[in-house]
């Protein structure tokens, strides 16, 4: 696909000269239903068949950026993808091992394929896919219109700037369209394009002005041949930018051996390039002589200030200011060399475009280069008319002429805009990215159930005290009592999710194989990896005398430094008291009833019953209530 350089070109105008559009990197099918679903069956303990919609989705969207159109809403399409590339990195791609899913991609320029198991190269693969659907936009623009070579302008700057940043972040690619040196030349190939666009508008405004006309008319002295004669040497100056870079860009393929796998049109369209704008510059140049001899029939100005050439053209006219014959002579000899560089480069690029099998019958590219030719012919025909008028010699000896770069434009990268492309976690579900992804560790949720235990003198009508002194002493402590055994013994701290930030030893939440730093996930079968501090707490309290929870422990104790540094893993809030006991079986699943229990002098006990779904090996201390 990128033998061919007329492929994605406009064609409503001829002799318009092509650009080179990149081809797009094909890639095999890959379904990721069954290693995904594996992964959150294993590592997140869930039920895959709940993110089944967000596996297949996508996958569907893999599959359609294999062939996405040729427009915004197929580079909408891929950075969809890879924005969801982010999501499915953090949750499905552990450091430490590689899940089964291979990524297979064929190289743009070979069409060998490469194969690798990591996100990084499916995210350099999509990215040369957008900057190649960027040249192929660019490419297509109607370049006969202001706007139209605006719009290519913006899609060639966008193609580098996404080509700079594969360069800048992605290494060590097995794709040989991937590698630094090759990535070098787009980002330069996409440069002098985007400058080239540059060029034609410059002209196209010239030419819609009226300010240029036939070059065999004389245009009189005064404001307007100043201003043309200016007009010429911008256009002489950005020519010769072109012509610069391309020649540039032809060393640098050769140098580094880029040539021997670039496309064969590539590395003959470049250095024909260079000629064609070398060519351009001399011929401008010439035009602009052409207006500065006749400025010299009126008032004489500045010929050093209007003369943009290199310093010995500037020094020759200055010293040839005067109003005899051998001044006029000078000129039309400068003119005489620059047409004849002109036409030396035209023939050399014609020449370029013979050699190349894959130019050589690009009709457009032809027809751009002999009209180009034929105006410098005319020119140098006006030129001998003139010479013979003047009686100067076609053998004046001149050194080269040589047309300085320069250029009006600065062209700045336009960077990849992920953020204007934004997406929905798919697997919002699974909890927050910073804590539920492929990097970390923690063991299988474990269900907890807590129930509060009941005093033995509620009955205040039973109790022997007589007076009123004993019988107020009495309440306050069945009061004091009833608060001991209402509380579950932990605390709670942080958002999404909430962290169990202190267990009481011996309490109820100790006894069920809470410990400090479990990640509260469930409570009443309710999900609350996302719920805040005062979410939880809410929840907590209105569940009775009974709390069903699950918890999951840290098995990286490094998820606790965060919470009390920059809280990468939530924002914080101040420790609250969950202020409740339960009721379970012990660790061995044997259900005890609840008994009466009379208050003693060991503070802090609590009653009740608690339950756990196993034993917890984790218990820093033996539970008083373990049962052999």
């Amino acid at each position: 696909m990128n033998s061919s350089v007329e492929i994605y070109q406009n064609e409503s105008h001829d002799g318009v000269i092509p650009m080179i559009p990149l081809g797009l990197k094909e890639t095999k099918e890959i379904n990721f239903m069954e290693p995904f679903s594996d992964f959150i069956l294993e590592h997140y303990s869930e039920e895959s068949s709940i993110y089944m919609d967000a596996i297949a989705d996508i996958t569907d969207t893999r599959q359609a950026c294999k062939t996405p159109s040729r427009d915004l809403l197929g580079v909408a399409l891929l950075f969809r993808y890879y924005n969801l590339l982010y999501y499915v990195e953090r949750r499905f791609f552990p450091p430490d091992r590689k899940l089964g899913v291979y990524f297979e991609w064929y190289d743009s320029l070979t069409g060998v394929p490469s194969c690798q198991r990591t996100i990084a190269f499916e995210k350099a693969c999509i990215l040369f896919n957008l900057g190649a659907i960027y040249t192929q936009i660019g490419a297509r623009h109607d370049r006969s219109t202001d706007r139209g070579l605006d719009s290519a302008v913006d899609s060639f700057l966008r193609a580098a700037g996404i080509f700079r940043h594969i360069y800048d972040t992605f290494t060590n690619a097995p794709s040989m369209d991937l590698k630094p040196h090759v990535l070098d030349v787009l980002v330069s190939l996409m440069l002098s394009q985007a400058r080239e666009c540059l060029f034609e508008k410059l002209k196209l405004q010239s030419e819609s002005s009226g300010l240029t006309g036939s070059s065999l008319v004389i245009i009189s002295a005064g404001p307007q041949s100043t201003e043309l004669a200016q007009l010429f040497r911008d256009l002489g100056g950005e020519a010769a930018q072109l012509s610069l870079e391309y020649n540039e860009m032809h060393k640098n393929i050769q140098v580094n051996d880029t040539h021997t796998y670039l496309p064969e049109c590539w590395a003959g369209l470049v250095p024909l390039k260079a000629e064609l704008y070398r060519a351009l510059a001399h011929h401008y140049e010439a035009r602009s002589i052409d207006v500065k001899v006749a400025s010299k029939i009126g008032p004489v100005t500045s010929l050093k200030d209007s003369f943009v050439g290199n310093s010995r053209e500037a020094l020759c006219v200055t010293q040839c200011s005067g109003e005899s014959n051998e001044d006029s002579a000078s000129f039309i000899a400068i003119k005489h060399t620059h047409l004849r560089e002109a036409l030396a480069s035209y023939e050399e690029a014609q020449r370029l475009q013979r050699m190349c099998r894959f130019l050589k019958n690009k009709t457009s590219l032809t027809q751009a280069i002999k009209e180009a030719n034929y105006q410098a012919q005319e020119e140098y025909e006006n030129f001998r008319i003139r010479a013979s008028a003047n009686k100067v010699d076609e053998s004046y000896d001149l050194v080269e002429r040589v047309v300085e770069a320069s250029s009006k434009f600065t062209l700045t990268l336009t960077g990849p805009d992920f953020t204007s492309y934004k997406v929905e976690d798919p697997f919002k579900r699974l909890g927050p990215i910073a804590i539920f992804s492929a990097r970390r560790h923690w063991t299988a949720p474990r269900c907890v159930r807590l129930q509060k235990g009941s005093a033995i003198c509620h009955d205040f009508s039973a109790c022997p005290c007589d007076t009123v002194t004993t019988r107020v002493a009495h309440e306050k402590d069945c009061r004091q009592y009833k608060e001991e055994i209402e509380n579950f013994g932990f605390q709670v701290s942080g958002d999404s999710p909430v962290i169990i930030a202190h267990v009481e030893i011996n309490s109820l939440a100790d006894l069920g194989g809470i410990k400090e730093g479990d990640f509260v996930v469930e409570i009443e079968g309710m999900d609350v990896k996302w719920f805040s501090h005062q979410q939880v707490v809410h929840l907590i309290q209105s569940c009775g005398s009974v709390l069903e929870l699950k918890v999951i422990t840290p098995m990286d104790r490094n998820y606790l430094k965060p919470l009390s540094s920059k809280g990468s893993i939530s924002t914080l809030s101040a420790a609250s008291s969950s202020g409740f006991s339960s009721d379970s079986s012990s660790p061995t699943n044997t259900t005890t009833k609840p008994e009466p229990l009379m208050k003693t002098s060991t503070k802090g006990r609590f009653v009740g019953s608690v339950s756990s779904g196993f034993w917890n090996p984790f218990r820093r201390t033996p539970s008083i209530a373990k049962i052999f």
